[in-house]
């Protein structure tokens, strides 16, 4: 299947400072893609760039096959975007609002119509038509900002922090949303909420200091290797012993003959559980514990201030 987003060698320049270098990813119908980072990672820049709203210095944006600077208007026609604070027209309905969208985006005036209806039922809106969007709770505001995205069924959808302020029945309300948009859509959705991620992507991208630092399947857990393995030996060694082994990092103690060893990166299971055999210790228990997203995210960007 082909790519809906297609990135490769994206780099942008503020001046002599690097914001991106050297992205690339892809982005498929049906994904939801959570892109993360700490503050000046580059998200927003990069979610700029795709959304055709900033020139990259260098390298090439494909949406749905359409190169993004050579085709400006016919790429971006396949795109919606939600910024952090939506676009809204206080003084405008929200019915105006949304027809005035739908003439942005070249909707036929016979079309506009039933557009805006669609886009009212997908989120939720169907009573809010007559409302000045200046009266519409954050949430509702919210949906309205989605809306626009949407109105004219757009194959990409990049969602940038939907949830901020949002409250607890609020942020359920528009993950319910964001999930059903999944399903015909491919979505990037950019976020500081871990959990946020955990529960509504598929994919995840860590920026780093303008870096992609971190490219994984949730879930999957199988390109980042095991962070630490359970072991039970019928004739434990001595704890020294353990910890002294090619690639354990430290050792705890659990127990009856078990243990948790922490593993370096790059530790190899296979060849950790050969030796453990080898040497005789009664090897009756082997588990792989893969990392979670916090534990991947704050190893990749712990201890280091991102750049200003």
């Amino acid at each position: 299947m082909d790519p809906l987003i297609s990135i490769e060698n994206l780099y942008r320049y503020y001046g002599s400072r690097c914001a991106v270098r050297d992205l690339g990813f892809e982005l498929h119908r049906g994904e939801v893609l959570g892109l993360l980072g700490p503050n000046g990672a580059g998200k927003s820049t990069s979610m700029n760039m795709i959304a055709g709203n900033l020139a990259p210095s260098s390298g090439r944006i494909r949406l749905n096959g359409l190169d993004l600077l050579e085709r400006p208007r016919e790429a971006k026609a396949g795109l919606g975007y939600l910024p952090e604070t939506p676009p809204l027209y206080r003084e405008l309905t929200v019915d105006e609002y949304l027809r005035y969208c739908a003439r942005l985006n070249r909707i036929p005036r016979g079309s506009a119509a039933g557009a805006v209806r669609r886009a009212k039922a997908r989120c939720g809106l169907e009573t809010s038509g007559g409302r000045l969007t200046s009266n519409l709770s954050k949430g509702y505001q919210q949906r309205v900002g989605i809306a626009q995205a949407i109105i004219h069924d757009p194959a990409v959808v990049i969602l940038d922090e939907p949830t901020v302020g949002l409250d607890p029945i609020q942020i359920r309300e528009i993950r319910a949303l964001i999930r059903e948009l999944g399903k015909a859509h491919g979505v990037i959705l950019s976020t500081h909420i871990l959990p946020e991620v955990q529960a509504l992507c598929t994919r995840v991208l860590i920026l780093h200091r303008g870096e992609l630092a971190y490219s994984g399947v949730l879930g999957g857990g199988a390109d980042e290797g095991a962070a630490s393995l359970l072991i039970r030996l019928a004739r434990p060694p001595e704890k020294p012993l353990l910890a002294g082994l090619p690639g354990v990092e430290a050792v705890e103690t659990l127990g009856q003959g078990r243990y948790r060893l922490h593993l370096g990166a790059g530790t190899a299971t296979a060849t950790l559980a050969q030796r453990l055999v080898q040497n005789g210790w009664g090897l009756e228990e082997l588990t792989p514990e893969q990392p979670g997203l916090e534990q991947i995210f704050v190893r990749l960007t712990a201890g280091e201030q991102a750049a200003p």
